[in-house]
């Protein structure tokens, strides 16, 4: 039994690296839902324009991500993109935290 190193796959480090983007995805998202959060219990005159664009990118990420586990699916991706969705979703969340942080 010969052992080929140029042959010899590790799929769990993928899932271990998921697993890592996705545990990073869901503390920086609750930082933006805090920061939201605040925004709102504080009031003022743009909460609801900030209502409305919470909910408007949260379908429009849907989508986005929809489309990319499509795509995915239709060229037989092992893991329907999953990867991509998750980094996708990271820099919605990043371009939040920036947005929120500047008005802060």
């Amino acid at each position: 039994m010969s052992s080929s190193s140029s042959t010899y796959s590790l799929p769990h480090l993928d899932l271990a690296e998921m697993m890592a983007q996705s545990f990073m995805l869901a503390i920086e998202a609750q930082e933006v839902i805090a920061m939201r959060l605040t925004k709102m219990f504080m009031g003022g005159p743009d909460v609801q324009d900030e209502a409305h664009l919470m909910v408007s990118e949260k379908l429009a990420a849907m989508v986005e991500g929809s489309e990319v586990m499509v795509r995915a699916a239709m060229v037989g991706t092992h893991n329907l993109g999953a990867d991509q969705v998750i980094q996708l979703y990271r820099r919605k969340v990043t371009a939040n935290h920036r947005r929120l942080s500047a008005r802060a």
